[in-house]
């Protein structure tokens, strides 16, 4: 019955989430050159490159490199969209509070050599709130902050999808 039970639960199929099973046991770096930035947001391809950088070397084992010609693979990202909107108004001065920051890009993981795309998603949308101080003296612009928490967001969602081939 032991016996019978340990075949069974070996090819069942389950294997550990994020090891990049999918991905080509040659692999041994990654380039991830800086996303195209279509937008005129200063400095949003860098926060979401840093980001995705971030992503892979705490999730992968692969050397991740800025220049695609020293690299197996290359990520490539390309930021196509960002605005933000008010959701909630002050009732006495009618002043936005709190805004709505949408981002949309797309992302491509190809081997370098064979130009085989493994990955892609051209739909990428994420949104983030934040809040605007009413009171001038305490004014803090958190736009930034949630930019950072949206790009780490959109990194985190593609190296799952890389990872686990979705």
């Amino acid at each position: 019955m032991a016996l019978v039970a340990a075949v069974v639960s070996a090819g069942c199929g389950y294997h550990v989430a994020g090891r990049g099973a999918y991905l080509p046991k040659t692999w041994h770096t990654i380039a991830v050159p800086n996303f195209t930035n279509k937008t005129l947001h200063y400095r949003l391809g860098q926060i979401f490159t840093e980001a995705m950088v971030r992503q892979l070397e705490e999730r992968t084992s692969y050397r991740i490199v800025p220049d695609p010609g020293s690299a197996d693979a290359v990520l490539t990202g390309e930021l196509t969209s960002i605005a933000a909107v008010p959701v909630l108004f002050d009732a006495t001065s009618g002043r936005a509070t709190t805004m709505l920051v949408t981002v949309e890009g797309r992302v491509k993981l190809e081997d370098r050599t064979t130009k085989k795309v493994l990955y892609q998603n051209n739909h990428l949308v994420f949104r983030d709130e934040y809040e605007l101080s009413t009171d001038p003296k305490t004014f803090f612009d958190e736009r930034s902050p949630a930019l950072d928490r949206i790009a780490r967001d959109f990194s985190a969602q593609v190296v799952s999808g890389i990872l686990e081939n979705f």
